[in-house]
C-alpha cells in the first residue's frame, strides 16, 4: 500500500518536473536569443538564479515522502548538470593553456624563471641609476669648476691626500695649472680642498660603479640566470663604462692646456665635453632599455587595435626622441664654451632676437659649435622646437586607440617638457647658479628616459602574442 503511494507520487513528480523544466528551459531559450547570450551563459545563469529544492517540492504531510521526492530531485538535476561542469572546466583549461602558449617563441633575456628575472631586473635598473648620478654629479663638477683640480689621471684610482704634506704637494701641482694662474690666483687651501674633493668622488664614484656592475654581472653568469644574447649586450655597456674613464680624462686634459689667447680662461674642449656627455646617455640609455626588456619582455598589448596605434605612436616617437637627445648634447656645448652667460635675457638675445655676431667666426661651421652667441641660440632654438613637438606628439595621438599606459606616459612626457623649459629660462635669467644647473642637466636626463620609457612601451609585440589578442580590447564598466 504504501508502495503503491510513492509510485504513484514518483510518477507525479516525474510529470511535474518535466512540464517545469520544459517550461523554464523555453523561458531561458527565449531570454538568452533575445539578449544575446551563448548556452553556456544561458546555463551559468540558470545554475546562479535556480530556485532551491524544497520550494520546487509541494508542502506534504509525510515528511518521508518529501524528503524522498527532494533527494530524488537532487540526484536528477545532479545528472543533467554534469554535462555543463565538465564542459566549463574544459573551457577554463583551453584559457589556461592560451595564456602559457603566450610565451612560447619568445626569446627571454634571463632563463631561471620569476626570481632570476627580478633580481637581474633590480641590478640593471640600479646601475641606470647609478650612471644617472654619475650626469648629476659631473654637472656639479663642471659648475663649480672642480673639474681641473687633479692634474694626473691614474686608471686604477688613488687615495685622496691625508696628511697637512700630502695636501700641500697636490695644491703645488694644482698651481702649475692654467686654471689657477688665470682664474684662481691666490686661492686658500680650504678652497682647494672643496674643489679637490668634487672632482674626486666624481671619479671614485664611476670607478665604484664598474665595480658594483661587475660583481653581480660574474654572480649571475656563474648562477646561468643570463643568456648569450644578454651577456654580450652586457660586456659591450661594460667596455662603454670602462672607456668613459678615458674620454673624461681626455676631456679635463685639454682643460689643462694653456689656451690660446692670452684673454681666454682655461676650459675644457667643448668637443671634448659633448662627447664625454653623449657617452654617458648612450651607457645609460642601453642599461635601462635592457632592464625595461629584462622585466617586461613583452610590451602592454591587449588588443590587435592597441597594437596598430601603437605602431603609430612609435613613428612619432623615435624622431621626438632624437630631438630630445640632440638637443641634450647642444647643452654640453653651452657648458664647455660657457655660453649660458653670454646672453642672460629672455625671449630676446639682449636688445635683439638674433645677435649681430652669430656669424663671425670662420669657417662657418665653427660658429655652431664655438661661437657662445650661435651655441646659445641654437639651444634655444633646440629647447622650443623639442617641447612643441612633444606637444604635438600628445595632440596628434589623442584621438589613438591606443593602451592607457601609453597615454598617461605620453601627458607625463608633456609635463616634463614643459617643467625643462622652465629650468632652462630659470637658470638662463638667474647667471646659472649651480643649483639650477644641475637640475636643468638631470631635467634632461629625466625627459630622455621618458621618452625611452615610450619607445620601448610601443614596440612591437612577438608574433605568439599577437596570434592571442582579441581584436579590440575588452572594456570593464
Amino acid at each position: 500500500m504504501i508502495e503503491n503511494r510513492l509510485i504513484s507520487l514518483l510518477r507525479k513528480t516525474k510529470s511535474f518536473s518535466k512540464s517545469f523544466l520544459s517550461s523554464n528551459q523555453r523561458e531561458w531559450k527565449t531570454f538568452s536569443t533575445v539578449n544575446g547570450l551563448s548556452n553556456e551563459s544561458s546555463l551559468l545563469i540558470q545554475s546562479r538564479f535556480h530556485p532551491s529544492f524544497p520550494d520546487l517540492i509541494p508542502a506534504s504531510r509525510n515528511a518521508v515522502t518529501r524528503n524522498f521526492l527532494i533527494h530524488g530531485f537532487r540526484s536528477f538535476h545532479r545528472n543533467n548538470t554534469k554535462n555543463f561542469y565538465m564542459r566549463s572546466f574544459r573551457n577554463f583549461s583551453t584559457a589556461a593553456s592560451i595564456s602559457v602558449k603566450k610565451t612560447e617563441g619568445l626569446k627571454l633575456l634571463v632563463t631561471a624563471g620569476p626570481h632570476a628575472q627580478k633580481a637581474v631586473g633590480i641590478w640593471l635598473f640600479v646601475s641606470a641609476a647609478w650612471v644617472f648620478s654619475m650626469v648629476v654629479l659631473g654637472g656639479i663638477t663642471r659648475l663649480t669648476r672642480s673639474g681641473l683640480s687633479m692634474t694626473d689621471w691614474k686608471f686604477t684610482g688613488s687615495l685622496p691626500p691625508i696628511s697637512d704634506e700630502e695636501w700641500l704637494i697636490e695644491f703645488e701641482k694644482y698651481k702649475q695649472s692654467p686654471e689657477y694662474n688665470r682664474v684662481n690666483k691666490g686661492m686658500s687651501l680650504a678652497d682647494f680642498k672643496f674643489i679637490y674633493w668634487m672632482e674626486y668622488a666624481h671619479r671614485m664614484w664611476g670607478r665604484a660603479l664598474g665595480i658594483m656592475f661587475a660583481l653581480p654581472f660574474s654572480y649571475f653568469l656563474r648562477k646561468g640566470y643570463i643568456t648569450p644574447r644578454l651577456g654580450f649586450r652586457l660586456c659591450g655597456l661594460f667596455a662603454l663604462g670602462a672607456g668613459q674613464g678615458l674620454i673624461g680624462w681626455w676631456m679635463v686634459k685639454s682643460g689643462l692646456e694653456e689656451p690660446k689667447s692670452e684673454f681666454s680662461e682655461p676650459r675644457v674642449s667643448p668637443y671634448r665635453l659633448a662627447a664625454h656627455l653623449t657617452s654617458a646617455f648612450v651607457i645609460y640609455s642601453g642599461l635601462f632599455w635592457t632592464a625595461l626588456s629584462v622585466v617586461m619582455p613583452e610590451p602592454p598589448a591587449e588588443s590587435v587595435a592597441w597594437v596598430q596605434g601603437a605602431a603609430k605612436v612609435k613613428r612619432l616617437a623615435l624622431p621626438v626622441s632624437i630631438l630630445v637627445g640632440v638637443t641634450a648634447i647642444s647643452g654640453a656645448f653651452v657648458a664647455g664654451n660657457d655660453a649660458g652667460r653670454a646672453f642672460n635675457t629672455f625671449p630676446k638675445m639682449g636688445n635683439a632676437w638674433i645677435p649681430d655676431d652669430i656669424f663671425t667666426m670662420k669657417p662657418l661651421m665653427r660658429n655652431f659649435f664655438e661661437n657662445t652667441s650661435t651655441v646659445q641660440l641654437d639651444h634655444r632654438i633646440l629647447a622650443t622646437a623639442t617641447l612643441f613637438s612633444i606637444c604635438g606628439l600628445w595632440w596628434v595621438t589623442r584621438k589613438i586607440d591606443i593602451h592607457p599606459a601609453i597615454r598617461s606616459l605620453i601627458g607625463s612626457t608633456v609635463g616634463m617638457a614643459a617643467l625643462q623649459v622652465t629650468l632652462g629660462i630659470s637658470t638662463l635669467l638667474s647667471y646659472v647658479p649651480v643649483s639650477l644647473g644641475t637640475a636643468h642637466q638631470a631635467g634632461a636626463l629625466t625627459l630622455f628616459t621618458l621618452m625611452i620609457l615610450l619607445n620601448h612601451t610601443v614596440r612591437r609585440p612577438s608574433l605568439s602574442l599577437l596570434k592571442t589578442l582579441p581584436s579590440v580590447a575588452k572594456t570593464t564598466l
